[in-house]
């Protein structure tokens, strides 16, 4: 069963003559170019590859892989925009021999690019997944033109692939579902708790206690979501997310069939669900847990207290804290305690409690960084007309300047996170306190219709 994906390295002709011209491999600048870079620089130094792996090179020498893709750019001056892409095709743990692997890599490759471009194919096995990396130039050697990629060569990469597959006795994916977002499938990969995880972890809290399909949207927008139950698939959004999603594309047996009958199963209590018990951190006193505190704690932006009352309702603080919140808004936010985390500290040992101290840690932070780029360029240039004992001197010293740059890119990117994350955090707590009011509200005018109706009847 082979999984195929091809995507895009952004760059300009300069970044790859400046990774030719540095023998060390240095970090490459920007992320795009980072894959590229550690690709090329794998296939380059035959001494680094991990024992048992493949190299092929298609139409150029693996050795000169580089020089070769920048001959053809120069050729048909075609040296902006995509430098080069990047693909993968992965297979089923056990099913296929790391020779196999790379024959079927090289074959898929020759078919799908190799009348037109200079590729590069290699075989990883660090993986209990054997699987092969394409990254192949952007510019076709033969016209000049660049390589086009659009829906139709996504799908004559999955039919190249599944045929290949075929004709060696391996499985393909026969039905392929609709993939989730690559943000939520990469926290999968990671064992974290997903968008996805906490709605049908709510799903299912909602049927457990509803009996109607009323009583189990009540339910679910008391908690704060935004439900659609009309269509033929029904829907569930979380305020943070920007589009709904299919409840059975959160799991496939939450089909409008499979709920309603679940639903008539349940144990709710004559067709009303019970409100959702939506908790406060136990590490906050009661006082601080209303609306007024909150707009106390804002009064003078001390943005250092808001992020702690936000780490304790989260959970994060104190640490090894076993609350969890039961309120969607707070639930998405937990998708991102890490960041929150670093945050905080970052505040902490910056002493910043105010908007002002934030912008002023910026500037400095800004102002080192910008001295420490123009250095690292000086030495740049000193690399390249010294001898070959002046660079190893030299390129120590840029090693440890990439080092402080590294840190204060780290430290900027906290710092602007921290002034975009205030104004969320402030947004999502009014607007969870404005869903409970109006949750209360809700439940109360219910409670005084029943009343009136049970009066009536006495009458």
């Amino acid at each position: 069963m082979a999984v195929t994906s091809l995507w895009h390295i952004k760059g300009d002709l300069k970044d790859l003559v400046n990774y030719v011209e540095n023998p060390d491999k240095t970090v490459p600048e920007t992320e795009e170019l980072r894959g590229l870079y550690q690709l090329l620089d794998y296939v380059q130094r035959p001494d680094a590859v991990p024992a048992g792996a493949f190299v092929t090179a298609i139409n150029c020498n693996a050795d000169h892989a580089v020089d070769e893709m920048i001959t053809t750019k120069l050729r048909f001056g075609k040296t902006d925009g995509y430098i080069a892409w990047h693909g993968y095709q992965s297979f089923k743990p056990g099913e296929i021999s790391a020779e196999e692997c790379h024959a079927l890599g090289v074959a898929f490759a020759k078919e799908m690019w190799g009348d037109r471009f200079q590729i590069i194919v290699t075989t990883h096995l660090d993986r209990d997944h054997l699987h092969n990396h394409f990254c192949f130039n952007s510019v076709s050697f033969k016209d000049g033109k660049k390589y086009d990629y659009r829906k139709s060569e996504r799908v004559r990469m999955m039919a190249i692939s599944d045929r290949l597959c075929k004709e060696r006795g391996l499985s393909v994916i026969e039905n392929p579902g609709k993939a989730p977002p690559r943000a939520i499938w990469e926290r999968k990969k990671k064992g974290e708790k997903t968008r996805y995880d906490y709605y049908r972890e709510d799903i299912i809290q909602a049927v457990e206690m509803s009996r109607t399909v009323d009583a189990f949207e009540r339910y679910l927008t008391r908690k704060g979501y935004e439900v659609d139950l009309t269509g033929e698939h029904w829907t569930i959004k979380s305020p943070q997310a920007e589009h709904p999603t299919y409840m059975d594309n959160v799991y496939e047996h939450f089909t409008p069939e499979n709920l309603q009958l679940a639903l008539q199963r349940s144990r709710g209590f004559y067709g009303r669900s019970a409100p959702p018990v939506l908790t406060f951190s136990p590490h906050l006193p009661p006082q601080q847990r209303t609306k007024g505190f909150l707009e106390r704690l804002l009064e003078g932006t001390n943005i250092y207290k808001l992020y702690l009352y936000h780490c304790y309702q989260l959970g994060i603080l104190p640490k090894h804290s076993e609350y969890t919140p039961t309120s969607t808004y707070l639930k998405e936010a937990l998708q991102w305690c890490d960041q929150v985390s670093k945050q905080v500290r970052y505040m902490a040992d910056h002493g910043i409690e105010t908007m002002e101290n934030l912008m002023a840690a910026r500037n400095t932070a800004q102002s080192e960084f910008d001295q420490l780029v123009a250095d690292r360029d000086k030495l740049r240039n000193k690399i390249r007309r010294a001898s070959l004992e002046d660079k190893v001197i030299l390129r120590g010293q840029k090693a440890i300047l990439t080092a402080k740059i590294t840190d204060l890119r780290e430290q900027l990117k906290l710092n602007h996170g921290i002034e975009a994350r205030s104004v969320e955090i402030k947004d999502t707590w009014d607007k969870f306190i404005a869903n409970e009011e109006r949750g209360i509200a809700q439940e109360q005018q219910a409670k005084l219709e029943r009343k009136q109706k049970k009066q009536e009847k006495a009458r």
